[in-house]
């Protein structure tokens, strides 16, 4: 029974403080005068009666009611309800009666009110009746207002005498004596929340998706928000959004409805739920972690730093569904035809309690199973249960899920523990949804009517406790009058007689305590069980827990006991293997258990070391995940099994299982100490039952109870709990005592253990340094300890406890302080006495001491011990000059997050891990090893890769325990897709740990070029002075003088003045910069009379023209290097040697090919307005229509539009060097635009005969014409003038300069720039030219792109996520996409030049997308780029002369250590890749190529890649040799030797190469289908090592050769079993046409005779075979101009060939087998892919074709082929040689005909039809119309289609 109101309290305006600005409240009455004993007077109410501040108003407002809710100290809520009105303000209307004194009194009237203050009714108590406060309150005002006859002070003290029920279903009457009549309806259950209509209007409010939001954020402790302008719908939200969290209750701040002078509350760093009115808006925008709702506009606003956890599926899913049934019930008949009729409107209470029934059955599903996971730690005099989290949530599934983990790490789930779990109470709706109606709501999810039906009984049940009594009594409530607040004169609200209302709220009381108080005894009963805990999703069992496998474990087990170490041995992999499931582990612990004897298992040496391996390796895993059940179940175990070390000495197996993060696991002890404690009480009363009486479980429990071996400790403690108050004194004081003695007991139990396992072994080493973060290289101690619980016990315990120690601690200290807040803790909450706890303190210290004089003796003897045998460390095979560093290091290798070597789901040996020794050498870091599986066989494991392309490198932590006292390792990842991780053998001492980092960190970052190992190989250091940092502004006479000097000495080259005693006049500076117009350099490449270019530049200029550059300038015919007298007028571009001292740009090589009109003095200017000084020159030139490709840097400073236009006028005096430049600037592009537009125009005619659609195709006009030209443009006739310092011309009035967008047009140049820099450019059609804005990738997303891309090719350990997948995250890389990007930008580049115009790079610095950019567009348009010499002139070219940051980008040299890898070059050697895949037979070289060029890019090698351009080989002395003098070569260059491997073996070369077949141009399909990984990035040799490196990987086929010729033995079988990631496939099982060449070699030898080149014999044995088979006149019908993809069918096309032809070459992927016969099936290297199968042909049928002239019509079997583009004929239709074709690129026209002469007498006039090509008309007839017009239909679809 409680009073309906605890105080009544009249608050009104406080007119002291309402000249201070804002006004404030103040409490005028409040009734009773003294505070309830049994509830306080609630402070600062004044504040929360106007929560948006009390303010005066000009008008009369209508009374408004609202409910507050303060909690008081107690976490005890009252309910405050507020009726406010307002009333006129007397002081304020005083002074305005006497300023109008005068006219009062002439008038005679009264003026109305200027101003009206609030005043506010409050009604506080404790129960929650919101409608009775309403009625109750509004019944004072209308007395008041309507001023009637009634006595306010009995209304008042009527309010205190009623007295309510709690609950229990039952209704009161009352009235407040003013004729009313009220009725209060009490729930049925009180811990069920009471919600009227307020969790219905919110769904309203805010909808589906908003309130599940709220829903999880609310669960999940953050902070919530609400706003309105409604201070109930504050209130009704946030009762709303409370009850939804039924059964959990909310423990947070609490406040509907907070005053705005509060508002600093919602900077609390607590979780909360707050209403604020709308009016603060403003002040809730600024909040960063506050989610916002806003209830009048239906939305929600989530801060981004905000991860919001949804709700597991499918509940999250099923529970949408279910809200959006009762929400929306017309939903699904909306589609109907015929629709039912409109479904009545639901009422509002029973739609409330639909939607929290939905919220029910979740929480049912969600807690399924929960009290099973309780553990009862105590049962008297109160039960102490706790939650066993980690069980719940391995056995749900959901470990991982982070919204129910942060839900039951909540404090709402404790309280829910706290008061739910008592086995013996009363029970609500909740507790019988969750034990009995589980399964049938999983079974109701399928069907909707059954999951509707069981949601509306739930709503019934919910709205009978609310409303148990439908049938509810007349009540009757006085409202005020209509209109009544609007009267004009309205008396204040009188006092209130306060000593009236105290004597009969008295004279009430006194009747009350006269009356016997009725009593509710509480309904308890026993809580069912319910059933255990259900997966929630049904995941598949692992393939690790099935039959088989646990049989392993088993089996391995019993030879373990049994002493069989020979089957032990044999089955020990596979067992550790078997492991790794769960189900394996616990079958592990169950055997062992089997096998303990009387408390102490002794087993022999072997037999401990078996035991031993297989705890670890069960132990490695164990976490929360598996709720701690391996590890609990192990620990026992490590006390029972032990090994005699010598007489009286024994070593116990938890000496050598401490190396596990588990122990140091606070958490672990504390759930296995309640789980045993949990045991122990169970069997206490177990067996103390027998003794006492009363105990029937049978009639709480329907059915028959269980045996009492049966019952757990819950139905026990339900019993005990229910006998407790029947029970003596002195019997509950002996059960008290029993549970604490055995709780105590327990504790000293598990102390003992805790320092068993967290003591090490090794107490020689007294102090203990406490563990360093990952990857430090310098902190941190590889101390026998470093991984025992000492370490982790010391760090936690002084982390947590806000300092650290300034003194390293002994290991005995750190272990007495963890059990020792162990202790505390458990025994704490346990209820363990403080003097047990005391003598617990007292004897742990004792016991460690004692523990560490044992482990003295054990670890001495245990050192006596023979060692293992541990295998040879095996010396690695070595490079010519590379020589070892650091002696191998004994280590074990461990796999990573690939799987091909570690057997597991994919099969296979186990390679991995293995165990060898770990080399540092001058160029590679060598693992070389054996499989630690012994079962594998004798292979030998190597993993290497060069030290300079390691990009990461860390300390790593494996608790993989293969052998014991293994330290920490470390992990290197390279840029090769290579990653070694290792740990130290226990023999690695940390001193030769940390000497091999240092030794490795030395040869990763080398001082010089000279310290790689390029340089090492029988070369000496050359002794240069390298040039030290000069001033951007250095002059070029200083700068020239310090490269000559360094050149000089380093003996390589003269160039520069020679030193001599002439006088320097005027003309030196121009004859320093280089070649002028008058400069004579004769076309046939001989160097210039010597009265032009000086006689000591003559060895400059000669090794300058035999560099790439001018060799492929001279075969593309671009550009002179001749006198203006013996130039060709028709030449208008020159090559010019200004550059040649890299004065103008260091970036750029020595000749360049610029305008013909340009003069070489103007260069330095205009190389000053762009990026690195990178000036556009030519780098390419057509070799059929002319056109040229032009690279250079961005634009820098001024922009595009300023390159065009002046803003001084011509007759302008330039005042500064930044004008001079941007007009030199302006004359090289006209001069450039001129040239290129004058060999277009000379070229236009030639390029349209030769090839009408030469055009650009409309993709790529789209493509390039993104910029608007619609936009006026600077007439070419004013640039011009303004260029030569004229007036422009006056303008032809008549023709107008008009631009129609329609109008497709082609220019001589298309500039592609960077979108920022040619924003609003405005250009003359007259130029002929067209700036095209691009957006390129930029640097950093190839950096982050490539370190994703290794995460997926290459990951450090295996992901725990298993959705992880390796193309998902391959995927998510990005690297494919930018892949197509570049490809679709080379590919736009090459079609404009291939219709005839010219192209301009000018982006970013013209280094990195330029030079991929340019590299590819050349490679697609020039086949000699396609060779192995021309490819290799192009990296020479673009790559090296023009100055591709290498050493930067590669990050080999020193001052990049910090700098990230980033793939440019090995980006645009995948690029090749994908167009090499598509056009196989177009390629000289093949794949293994550009793998060899990808490795050796970042090896250090080779000198080839180690510098950034030419000026700085120049500069070290390593651009040019000397042919003279042997002794000046320094460093390997990699064409070298790529050369010298290429005339002994094929390795490079493609046996598919056919040149006369691919002259055209390459258009790859760059669709992402088509994109395919390059194997390069996952592909592994385990048995030698990459196969890179040739020299040695030459040497292990001659050695096991040599091996069988001296067994003389002949080989038992030619069958081997071939592994990919161990062998390499290549060399074991080479190509057909390899091996026939080898075949041949030896057969040479055998004869004795010198062997023949392979190359010749290629050679003539196909041009043998192409005579054989008559290929001649095949390639005669078929013209060379087909150069399409290959077709879809190409793998299987080669299947069909009688010999495996790859793609031929060492450490290629023969994952597609070709099958062209190199010897005597070769009759055609095309044909074969002219495949009759149905995935070449799209239409086919019998065409009649008219022959050539004088010839007749023939029938002939047609094939359109859209992959091919083609139209091929054949004979007949089981004919496969095809007998010629149209290639449909030709195909102008398809129309009807007419018959002609000699046309079939049969067919239909209308069958005929004919195809118009470039070359020739082609006459056809169908068998009848239809087919015909179905033929023109095909053609005419493939044609618009290309």
């Amino acid at each position: 029974m409680a009073r309906l109101a605890d105080y009544f309290i009249i608050v009104g305006f406080d007119n002291g403080k309402a000249g201070s600005g804002e006004g404030s409240g103040k409490i005028i009455q409040r009734f009773p005068c003294k505070d309830w004993t049994d509830a306080s007077f609630p402070q600062g109410i004044e504040l929360f009666c106007q929560p948006g501040g009390w303010q005066l108003s000009r008008e009369r407002k209508p009374p408004t009611f609202f409910v507050v809710i303060l909690t008081d100290s107690d976490s005890e809520r009252h309910y405050c309800a507020c009726l406010t009105f307002y009333e006129a303000e007397i002081n304020l209307q005083g002074a305005k009666h006497e300023e109008t004194e005068g006219e009062g009194e002439e008038t005679g009237l009264i003026q109305p009110a200027q101003a009206f203050a609030p005043k506010s009714l409050v009604l506080v108590s404790r129960l929650d009746y919101p409608e009775i406060f309403r009625a109750c309150l509004g019944l004072i005002y209308t007395v008041h207002v309507d001023n009637l006859n009634i006595s306010l002070e009995l209304l008042i003290a009527n309010l205190f005498r009623c007295i309510v029920p709690l609950a229990g279903g039952s209704q009161k009457l009352f009235s407040l004596g003013a004729g009313d009549r009220q009725l209060i309806q009490t729930p049925l259950c009180d811990s069920l929340p009471i919600t009227g209509t307020s969790v219905a209007v919110l769904f309203q409010q805010l909808g589906i998706q908003n309130i599940l939001r709220l829903f999880c954020a609310v669960l999940t402790e953050q902070k919530i928000v609400f706003h309105s302008t409604s201070y109930q719908r504050l209130s009704d939200a946030c009762r709303a959004l409370e009850a939804l969290m039924f059964p959990l209750k909310y423990s947070y701040p609490y406040i509907p409805v907070l005053p705005g002078q509060l508002l600093e509350v919602l900077s609390s760093p607590t979780p909360f739920i707050i209403g604020v009115h709308s009016s603060f808006h403003n002040e809730i925008q600024e909040l960063l972690d506050v989610i916002t709702a806003d209830l009048d506009g239906g939305t929600i606003k989530i801060p981004e730093c905000i991860h919001l956890c949804d709700l597991p599926e499918p509940l999250l899913q099923q529970t949408q569904a279910a809200l959006s049934l009762i929400l929306h019930p017309d939903l699904e008949v909306a589609d109907y035809a015929f629709p039912p009729l409109p479904l009545p409107p639901c009422n509002m209470k029973i739609l409330d309690k639909e939607l929290r029934a939905v919220f029910l059955r979740l929480f049912a599903r969600l807690f399924q199973g929960y009290r099973s996971c309780l553990q009862l730690i105590r049962i008297h005099a109160e039960p102490v249960i706790r939650f066993h989290k980690a069980a719940f949530l391995g056995q749900r599934g959901l470990i991982e899920n982070d919204f129910l983990t942060k839900v039951l790490d909540g404090m709402a789930f404790v309280g829910f523990v706290s008061e739910r779990g008592p086995p013996y109470r009363t029970c609500d709706l909740f507790d019988e949804l969750v034990a009995y109606e589980t399964e049938r709501i999983e079974r109701d999810e399928g069907n909707v009517q059954k999951m509707l039906k069981h949601i509306r009984e739930l709503g019934e049940q919910l709205l009978k406790n609310e409303n148990p009594n439908p049938h509810m009594s007349f009540q009757k409530v006085p409202r005020p009058t209509e209109g009544s607040h609007l009267r004009v004169h309205v008396l204040p609200f009188p006092r209130v007689n306060e000593d009236k209302v105290q004597t009969l709220i008295q004279e009430g009381n006194s009747k009350h305590q006269s009356v016997m108080p009725t009593t509710i005894v509480e309904k308890k009963c026993v809580v069912p069980a319910g059933p255990s805990v259900a997966s929630l999703t049904d995941k598949a069992g692992s393939v690790f827990n099935s039959a088989r496998r646990l049989e392993v474990v088993k089996n391995c087990i019993a030879y373990i006991f049994e002493n069989k170490l020979l089957e032990t041995e044999k089955m020990l992999q596979a067992a550790l293997r078997a492991l790794k499931g769960k189900a394996a582990r616990q079958c592990l612990t169950d055997e062992l258990s089997l096998r303990v004897q009387e408390n102490r298992t002794i087993l022999d040496h072997q037999q401990f070391d078996y035991i031993i391996r297989m705890m670890n390796c069960a132990l490695q895993n164990c976490s929360g995940s598996e709720e701690y059940g391996v590890a609990a179940a192990l620990l026992p175990l490590t006390t029972a099994f032990c090994r005699k070390l010598s007489p009286g000495v024994s070593q116990f197996a938890y000496t050598c299982v401490q190396d596990h993060p588990i122990w140091a696991t606070q958490q672990f002890w504390e759930v296995t100490f309640y789980n045993d404690a949990q045991s122990q009480i169970r069997s206490l009363y177990l067996t103390d039952k027998g003794d006492r009486t009363g105990i029937n479980l049978d009639k709480r429990i329907k059915g028959v109870a269980p045996p009492d071996n049966g019952r757990t400790a819950m139905d026990l403690a339900a019993e005990e709990m229910r006998m407790w108050p029947s029970l003596g004194k002195e019997k509950q004081q002996e059960l008290l005592q029993s549970e604490e003695s055995t709780v105590y007991s327990l504790a000293i139990h598990y102390a003992s253990l805790m320092v068993y396992l967290l003591v090490p072994l090794d107490t020689s080493q007294n102090k203990l340094l406490r563990p360093s973060a990952t990857g430090d290289w310098e902190s941190g101690t590889n101390s026998i300890i470093t991984t025992s619980m000492a370490g982790s016990v010391a760090e936690s315990y002084d982390t947590e406890s806000g300092f650290e120690d300034a003194e390293v601690m002994d290991a005995a200290h750190y272990v007495v302080r963890f059990i020792t807040r162990f202790i505390d803790k458990v025994c704490t909450e346990s209820g363990v006495t403080q003097d047990h706890i005391k003598s617990l303190h007292c004897m742990i210290p004792g016991n460690v001491a004692m523990h560490i004089e044992t482990l003295e003796v054990v670890y001495r003897e245990s050192k006596r011990l023979p060692p293992i045998m541990k295998p040879k460390i095996l010396q690695p095979a070595l490079l010519p000059g590379e020589k070892i560093e650091f002696e191998g290091l004994r280590v074990f290798l461990y796999p990573d997050g690939r799987e091909e070597a570690t057997g597991g789901i994919l099969g296979g040996p186990n390679i991995l891990p293995a165990e060898g020794a770990l080399f540092l050498t001058t160029y590679r870091i060598i693992f070389k090893g054996t499989p630690h599986d012994h079962i594998v066989g004798e292979q030998t494991v190597i993993r290497s890769f060069p030290i300079t392309s390691v990009i990461k490198e860390k300390k790593i932590h494996i608790q993989n325990h293969l052998q014991q006292g293994t330290q920490e390792g470390l992990q290197f990842q390279s840029s090769t897709f290579q990653l070694i991780s290792v740990t130290f053998d226990e023999e690695v001492c940390v001193e030769f740990v940390d000497m091999f980092k240092k030794h490795f960190l030395k040869l990763r970052y080398p001082h010089s070029i000279f310290s790689t190992f390029a340089f090492a190989i029988g070369q000496t250091m050359p002794q240069i002075a390298l040039p030290k940092q000069k001033e951007k502004n250095t002059s070029f006479r200083t700068f020239s003088k310090t490269i000559a000097k360094g050149a000089k000495m380093a003996g390589k080259i003269t160039m520069g003045r020679q030193s001599s005693g002439k006088k320097k006049t005027s003309d030196d500076r121009g004859s320093r910069l280089g070649f002028t117009e008058d400069d004579d350099v004769s076309d046939d490449s001989e160097l210039p009379p010597s009265s032009t270019l000086k006689a000591s530049e003559k060895s400059t200029m000669e090794q300058l023209l035999e560099r790439a550059c001018f060799r492929d300038y001279q075969r593309l015919g671009v550009g002179t290097i001749s006198s203006s007298s013996s130039r060709s007028k028709t030449e208008h571009f020159k090559i010019t040697a200004v550059n040649r001292m890299y004065s103008i740009c260091r970036s750029y090589p020595g000749l360049l090919v610029i305008p013909q009109c340009i003069q070489d003095s103007s260069l330095e200017k205009v190389a000053r307005c762009f990026r690195q000084n990178r000036l556009p020159v030519v780098c390419w030139k057509h070799f059929r229509n002319k056109a040229v490709l032009v690279r250079a840097g961005g634009f820098h400073g001024r922009g595009v539009a300023s390159l065009f236009k002046s803003s001084n006028p011509p007759g302008a005096v330039p005042v500064s060097s930044e004008f001079l430049s941007s007009l030199e600037q302006e004359k090289y592009l006209q001069a450039l635009v001129s040239a290129i537009t004058a060999s277009y125009k000379m070229n236009a005619n030639s390029i349209r005969t030769v090839r009408l659609n030469a055009a650009i195709s409309p993709g790529v006009l789209a493509t390039l014409r993104c910029s608007n030209r619609n936009n006026g443009r600077v007439p070419a006739a004013d640039i011009g003038a303004r260029l030569a310092g004229k007036d422009a011309p006056p303008p032809v009035s008549n023709v107008a300069p008009t631009y129609n967008p329609a109008r497709s047009r082609q220019f001589a140049l298309y500039i592609f720039g960077e979108r920022s820099q040619i924003r609003g450019f405005k250009l003359e059609l007259g130029l002929n030219c067209e700036f095209v804005p691009v957006e390129v990738t930029d640097i950093r997303q190839v950096k982050a792109s490539f370190k994703k891309l290794m995460r997926a090719c290459v990951p450090s350990t295996v992901p725990a996520d298993s959705e992880t997948t390796f193309l998902k995250t391959l995927a998510d890389s990005e690297w494919l996409f930018q892949l197509q990007k570049l490809l679709l930008f080379s590919t736009s580049v090459s079609e404009v030049l291939e219709s005839g115009c010219s192209v301009l790079l000018c982006l970013e610095d013209g280094w990195d997308i330029t030079t991929q950019v340019v590299s590819l567009a050349q490679l697609l348009c020039d086949p000699f780029y396609r060779t192995l010499e021309g490819f290799q002139m192009l990296i020479e070219k673009e790559w090296l002369s023009f100055g591709h940051k290498f050493s930067q980008r590669s990050n080999l040299a020193s001052n990049s250590q910090g700098s990230d890898f980033t793939p440019i070059f090995l980006q645009f050697l995948d690029c090749v890749h994908q167009i090499h895949k598509q056009y196989p037979m177009a390629f000289e070289f093949n794949q293994y190529y550009l793998k060899f060029l990808a490795y050796h890019s970042v090896s250090s090698r080779f000198k080839t890649f180690l510098l950034d351009s030419d000026y700085e080989r120049l500069e070290h002395g390593t651009l040019f040799e000397d042919k003279g003098d042997k002794m000046a070569k320094k460093g390997l260059c990699i064409w070298e030797t790529i050369e010298r491997i290429h005339r002994k073996s094929p390795v490079f070369f493609n046996y598919l190469y056919v040149q006369s077949e691919w002259k055209r141009m390459l258009r790859p399909s760059i669709t992402m289908p088509n994109l395919t990984k390059w194997d390069y990035y996952t592909e592994e040799t385990l048995s030698s090592g990459p196969s890179y490196d040739w020299v040695i990987a030459n040497v292990k086929p001659e050695t096991s050769e040599d091996t069988d010729h001296i067994n003389g033995a002949a080989p038992q079988s030619k069958r081997k079993t071939v592994w990919p990631c161990y062998d390499d496939v290549s060399s074991v099982q080479p190509d057909g046409i390899t091996t026939l060449l080898s075949e041949i070699e030896k057969l040479e030898n055998k004869l004795t005779q010198s062997p023949e080149r392979w190359h010749s014999v290629w050679s003539r044995t196909r041009s043998a075979s192409r005579d054989d088979s008559g290929l001649d006149s095949t390639l005669k019908k078929q013209s060379p101009d087909t150069a399409g993809p290959i077709p879809n069918d190409f793998q299987l096309c080669q299947r069909r060939g009688l010999l495996h032809l790859p793609d031929s070459g060492l450490g290629e992927d023969h994952s597609t087998p070709s099958s062209a016969n190199g010897v005597g099936q070769t009759s055609s290297f095309y044909t074969q892919f002219a495949s009759k199968t149905d995935e070449n042909r799209s239409f086919e049928g019998i065409l009649y074709k008219r022959g050539a002239l004088l010839k007749g019509w023939k029938p002939r079997w047609f094939v359109l082929d859209v992959t091919k583009h083609q139209l091929r004929y054949y004979d007949s239709k089981e004919d496969t040689n095809c007998r010629g074709y149209i290639d449909l690129a030709d195909v102008e026209m398809v129309t009807p005909s007419t018959p002609t002469i000699g046309a079939p007498k049969t067919a239909n006039e209308r069958a005929f039809f004919d195809v118009k090509t470039t070359k020739r008309m082609y006459n056809f007839c169908a068998c009848d119309a239809q087919i015909a017009h179905l033929w023109i239909d095909k053609i005419q679809s493939c044609i618009s289609d290309a």
